[in-house]
């Protein structure tokens, strides 16, 4: 019989990831609010914005202001896709960030430009440079499952793009089923794979729930012993450079799944709620994840 982990970490990446691709602009100070709120509910590891080319992603263009005003607490990651990202995450304050590239070089071209060995070429004196520095870096691995251009990726490729980030010192790897195309039996093997073979480095599980998968695919990882996973609040998200990738998977559903296993999260799922209920007027449309749904039901 297998033991899952007592505890789990979720990493909040609702102000980021989840509303990078919002069609409505939400205010600077509306952001502040949702991220003061689920810091409030214990989510104390989060993305808070990232410093991408505002004429791309016009919903982070006030990043500088998001770092200047959230309150410190906890890991707060920054993504950063380049050296001048980078560089103004740290010149604002950042003090983890986190870099990222598809394992399919149809993605990673159709995303920045560049193929997937080209970015690890441009990526590794950077990562090199602020490990130095003292900086908490995190890997994204995008398209680790499946690719919208390519079909199936080979584990493989995955775990040898993992290991190169691994042997540059990355803290973190976020290894993400970006389309939602995988199912738990492949998300148990490629978590078991990278569990053992990178026993001393942080490994998150990152799914997005496009075909409704995605709460299967988190248990089969934490069956495979991840205790990491990064979510959405209220499952806000999706890959603008993705075609057909949803939201993220939503952080109060996945919360409710591992406290009635019994693994503790520290999140305290009615604050949880509340700051859910902050940003939805804020987006273009009704957030109706399972257990939001239940306590606006309630209301």
């Amino acid at each position: 019989m297998f033991s899952l982990p007592k505890t789990a970490t979720i990493i909040e990446v609702g102000p980021r990831d989840g509303l990078q691709n919002e069609a409505r602009t939400v205010n600077t100070e509306d952001k502040l609010d949702f991220i003061k709120a689920l810091q409030e509910a214990g989510l104390k590891e989060m993305e808070l914005t990232s410093f991408v080319s505002p004429k791309w992603v016009p919903q982070m263009a006030d990043a500088r202001d998001i770092i200047a005003g959230a309150k410190k607490t906890g890991r707060q990651l920054v993504l950063t896709p380049n050296e001048r990202g980078i560089t103004s995450a740290l010149d604002a304050g950042a003090d983890s960030i986190a870099v990222f590239v598809g394992v399919s070089n149809s993605f990673n071209e159709k995303n920045i430009n560049k193929t997937t060995a080209q970015s690890m070429e441009t990526l590794k004196p950077l990562i090199e440079k602020v490990k130095q520095d003292g900086i908490f870096v995190r890997a994204c691995i995008s398209t680790a499952f499946y690719c919208p251009f390519e079909g199936a990726v080979d584990p493989q490729r995955t775990i040898d793009l993992c290991r190169q980030f691994v042997d540059w010192g990355v803290d973190e790897l976020s290894v993400a089923d970006t389309i939602g195309l995988a199912n738990p039996q492949e998300s148990h093997e490629l978590f078991s794979r990278l569990k053992e073979q990178f026993p001393d480095v942080l490994i998150a599980a990152h799914f997005h729930d496009t075909r409704r998968m995605a709460l299967a695919n988190a248990y089969a990882a934490l069956v495979a012993g991840i205790d990491r996973f990064d979510a959405s609040a209220g499952g806000l998200g999706g890959c603008p450079f993705a075609p057909g990738a949803t939201g993220n998977v939503a952080t109060e559903d996945l919360i409710h799944m591992f406290h009635r296993m019994g693994v503790d999260t520290g999140v305290d799922l009615e604050k949880l709620y509340e700051a859910i209920s902050l940003i939805e007027p804020h987006v273009s449309n009704p957030l109706q994840t399972g257990m939001y749904t239940l306590y606006k039901n309630r209301k």
